[in-house]
C-alpha cells in the first residue's frame, strides 16, 4: 500500500509552486511532490511517475499552448486527475478544461484554503471548480463541435495528437510509444477521420483553436 499522495505540479513559476507545494503539504499524508518548469518536463514526471495520484498543471508554460497540453496529458495517463491551475479564470475556460477532461479548475487568485479544499475535493473523486462561477454554454459552434470531436478519440489517439502537435513524425511517435509505424498510421486515419481533417497539418491547426485563449481570437 502506498505510504501517502504522490502529487505532479507542473508550472513555470518557481514562487507560485513554492505556493502550491505548501498548499499539498497542508493536506497531511503526502508521500512526494514532483515539480516541472515545463511541458515536456511535466510529461517525462507524468511517465516515470505512473503512481502519481494528482497532477496540478499549468495552462501558459513553455512547451504547450493552452488547454491543448491538457488535452496530451490526458492521453498520457486518463485515468489520472489532473487539475488546471491558471490566471486565465473566465467561465470559457473553466468550462473547456472540464469538458476536455480536467478534474478541477483552480484560479492562481485563489487563497491557499481554497486550493487545499479544491485539491481534497478532486481526491475524494469530485470535480472542483471556482465556487461562484457561472460557466454558462459554449456561444462558439466550431468549438463545441471541436470539443464533442475531441471526445471521441480514445487515450492513445489523444496522446499521438498531442505528438503530432510537437510535430513528431509518424516514425518518432513509434519510437516514443514502443509500437510499429503502421500501428501510428492508423491511429493517424482514425484521427483524422474523427475530426474531420484530411491531413496531420489540419489536425494540428484544429488543435490550436482550442489551445488559445478564449480572450483572443483563434488563429
Amino acid at each position: 500500500m502506498p505510504s501517502g499522495y504522490s502529487f505532479v505540479i507542473a508550472d513555470d513559476h518557481p514562487l507560485f509552486r513554492g505556493a502550491l507545494r505548501e498548499a499539498l503539504a497542508g493536506i497531511g499524508n503526502v508521500a512526494a511532490i514532483h515539480e516541472a518548469g515545463d511541458f515536456e518536463s511535466a510529461k517525462a514526471l507524468v511517465v516515470a511517475n505512473e503512481d502519481v495520484d494528482l497532477v496540478l498543471l499549468d495552462l501558459s508554460m513553455p512547451g504547450a499552448s493552452g488547454l491543448s497540453g491538457l488535452i496530451s496529458l490526458r492521453g498520457i495517463h486518463p485515468a489520472v486527475p489532473l487539475v488546471v491551475v491558471s490566471a486565465h479564470d473566465d467561465p470559457a475556460t473553466i468550462r473547456r478544461a472540464l469538458d476536455l477532461g480536467a478534474s478541477g479548475f483552480i484560479s492562481k487568485s485563489a487563497s491557499m484554503e481554497e486550493i487545499r479544499g479544491a485539491v481534497q475535493s478532486v481526491l475524494a473523486g469530485d470535480i472542483a471548480a471556482p465556487v461562484g462561477v457561472d460557466l454558462g454554454v459554449e456561444r462558439d459552434p466550431e468549438i463545441s463541435d471541436l470539443i464533442k470531436r475531441l471526445q471521441t478519440l480514445t487515450p492513445q489517439q489523444t496522446r499521438v495528437l498531442g505528438m503530432l502537435a510537437e510535430g513528431l513524425l509518424n516514425k518518432q511517435i513509434a519510437y516514443e510509444l514502443s509500437v510499429s509505424e503502421a500501428t501510428i498510421k492508423a491511429h493517424v486515419s482514425a484521427i483524422l477521420q474523427k475530426l474531420g481533417v484530411d491531413s496531420r497539418t489540419q489536425a494540428v491547426i484544429l488543435l490550436s483553436k482550442i489551445g488559445s485563449d478564449p480572450l483572443r481570437p483563434a488563429g
